[in-house]
């Protein structure tokens, strides 16, 4: 399904656009990262948290480390201010990169169990399809949260992989 590579790639990615946000979010007024605006979290400062914690959540699951306090129901409170958020997200980021290094195609075979709040109940999926799961999941609500900040007058930003940097 997918290999190492895939993650590193999506890693690096993930990282880049991560960025990206922090620069347009700094640019905000303030009142507009609380502001409800439709979504499925309502505002843009609740979608980057919930965000984050799933980065966590999936993580952890991933390698073993720290894995954020609260459920699915609480992320969306996981930290008070862009000030607490942006220092968290970078942590996560360079969490994520460092656990792409270190994978090998091996690393992605095999099944992943875990005890799912949100459903309840006990979960048994492939490794590479919850890899999967963690960059998809990302790019969902970054779209949802890019589509935000153009509402709210914020500049746009490029989002498409193949214009990833790639390092030079």
């Amino acid at each position: 399904m997918i290999g190492a590579e895939y993650c590193r790639t999506m890693a690096a990615y993930n990282a880049w656009q991560n960025k990206s946000l922090i620069d347009a979010l700094e640019d905000l007024p303030p009142g507009e990262l609380g502001r409800d605006r439709g979504a499925f979290f309502g505002s843009i400062f609740a979608t980057i948290n919930h965000l984050l914690w799933a980065d966590g959540v999936w993580v952890a699951r991933f390698d073993g480390g720290e894995r954020p306090s609260g459920s699915i129901a609480d992320s969306p409170r996981l930290t008070e201010h862009l000030s607490d958020w942006r220092p968290a997200r970078e942590a996560m980021d360079q969490r994520i990169t460092g656990w792409a290094a270190k994978l090998s195609d091996h690393d992605l075979e095999g099944d992943l169990t875990w005890y799912s709040g949100s459903v309840g109940r006990e979960i048994t999926r492939t490794k590479a399809l919850c890899v999967v799961q963690l960059f998809n999941h990302q790019t969902h609500h970054r779209g949802q949260i890019h589509a935000m900040l153009t509402a709210a007058g914020a500049e746009g930003y490029v989002t498409d992989v193949p214009f990833t940097p790639d390092g030079d």
